[in-house]
């Protein structure tokens, strides 16, 4: 609605100061002559809007203009009272602030949003932590939080999966993510894009230089770009299973990363079990599917077929006592 879309202009124009129409147009799927129509109405009602001409120009309000309307409309108010990262908030040493917030929020809302918000925060509550995860180890993303607020190059001691002995590496970061309820650092090393998990960077401090990010890429870019590259990572080796129909939930929610496209019904016995396949890293990932038991079998390659039978007869001298 048009009343809707003033107000949003309004807001943006109070918070970001100088707004070239075209963003304006953009960010509210608009066009740009229909940007200088609202900005005709506003002026038209009051509100001291300007445009400037030229290559940097834009449109703006005058200097000290302020306005007290929200206008949250009752789903805005309510969506803001599910918190949904309360671990974010707390790495980050903002719970107190995210409390004191909400409050004022609270108190600025029109009257008759109030009561649906409050509702809200009390009946819905999202926890990002999955089921039966142990625990993780201590991150002080606070340390990491106010260098990459500081905008310069940050120099890093940071330990590899697999290893024991850390590396050092000056990188140009961008920010933090937190995927899952694991903080992320994306920074740029040489130039190029790179992803280190917070819980294992095992020092940081800023260097004098000022961070040199590539131009026009934003935080939001860099983690979309590395994203891509971890879920479209091919795998080595490629894994032929069946799996018994009462076990495929189970089977489908752990093994989602890996699996290249639905499970099928295999036609020998369609009713009970189900052909997947498995793109993994190396032969020995196969292991893990020992959990199933005689629930699925590997069908190929022959050499993780092999492994399985070692591991499992090793399995069985163990626990027969011929050991």
């Amino acid at each position: 609605m048009k009343s809707d879309r003033l107000l949003s202009v309004l807001l943006l124009l109070q918070t970001r100061g100088l707004v070239p129409a075209s963003e304006l147009a953009e960010r509210l799927d608009v066009s740009v002559r229909t940007i200088y129509r609202d900005i005709e109405a506003l002026s038209a009602s009051g509100v001291p809007v300007y445009a400037e001409r030229g290559r940097h120009g834009g449109i703006a309000l005058l200097p000290g203009f302020r306005t007290d309307v929200t206008g949250l409309t009752t789903d805005e108010a309510r969506a803001l009272f599910v918190l949904a990262a309360r671990g974010a908030h707390s790495a980050l040493g903002l719970d107190a602030a995210l409390g004191s917030a909400l409050r004022k929020v609270m108190a600025a809302l029109p009257a008759p949003h109030r009561p649906a918000a409050e509702q809200t925060s009390r009946r819905i509550l999202v926890d990002p932590v999955r089921w039966m995860r142990g625990p993780q180890p201590t991150v002080d993303v606070g340390e990491l939080h106010e260098a990459v607020l500081a905008d310069r190059r940050l120099m890093i001691r940071y330990r590899h999966s697999g290893t024991e002995t850390p590396c050092d590496y000056t990188v140009d970061p961008y920010g933090l993510v937190v995927k899952a309820d694991v903080w992320y650092l994306v920074a740029d090393l040489d130039g190029a894009p790179r992803l280190f998990r917070a819980d294992r960077v095992r020092r940081a401090s800023l260097a004098e230089e000022p961070v040199v990010r590539r131009g026009g890429v934003e935080l939001s870019d860099a983690w979309a770009q590395l994203r891509r590259q971890v879920e479209e990572r091919p795998g080595g080796v490629r894994l032929r299973v069946r799996v018994h129909r009462s076990r495929l939930d189970l089977f489908v929610r752990l093994n989602a990363g890996v699996l290249t496209g639905p499970p099928l019904p295999d036609a020998a016995e369609p009713q009970e079990w189900l052909l997947a396949e498995l793109a993994v890293a190396e032969v020995a990932w196969a292991r893990s599917l020992l959990a199933f038991g005689p629930d699925l079998e590997v069908l190929s390659p022959p050499e993780a077929r092999r492994l399985l039978a070692e591991t499992a007869a090793a399995v069985r001298d163990v626990y027969s006592g011929s050991r």
